[in-house]
């Protein structure tokens, strides 16, 4: 695919860039580069090969889900500088 100088300029203008005159000629044959590129790839045959999202074969690596500390509850409220019963005591911040 070719790609002019006004194609570049446009798209230029859709991204709000401005862009010098050395500029443009310089992404207009980046770009045709890059575009060429494309188009190379474009022409291989993929018929018959599956659609991937890496190329190496992932395996989930999963562990069970174990609980290894089981709760406790009165050692956690313990800890608490206010205590009513079973629950912790805090300040009020509602009027």
């Amino acid at each position: 695919m070719s790609l002019d100088r006004n194609t570049v300029h446009h798209v230029a203008l859709l991204a709000r860039l401005e862009l010098s005159e050395q500029e443009e000629a310089q992404f207009t044959d980046q770009l045709g580069h890059i575009l060429e590129h494309f188009e190379e790839l474009a022409a291989l045959n993929t018929d018959g090969i599956e659609p991937t999202s890496t190329v190496v074969d992932l395996i989930p690596r999963y562990r069970d889900d174990v609980v290894t500390n089981p709760p406790a509850p009165e050692e956690l409220r313990a800890n608490a500088p206010a205590r009513d019963d079973n629950f912790f005591k805090v300040p009020k911040i509602i009027e």
